[in-house]
């Protein structure tokens, strides 16, 4: 079950980095709109997740 949570929350991760990298392109060539703090969402939920990842992997022992 932690195997299958633990795998979920690294996908979850990696999709919040693809929409993270694809926000800040947008922004970088004229596409996005001011600044509406979606990237600072973004950043704050995949460290959210980062550091439950990390509490799983420690009592896992990993």
């Amino acid at each position: 079950m932690r195997n299958s949570h633990l795998k979920h929350l690294h996908v979850q991760r990696e999709e919040l980095e693809a929409k993270l990298e694809l926000h800040i392109a947008r922004y970088c060539f004229g596409e996005g709109d001011v600044e509406d703090g979606t990237e600072a969402e973004l950043q704050q939920r995949i460290t959210e997740i980062s550091d439950e990842i990390a509490a799983l992997e420690s009592e896992r022992g990993e």
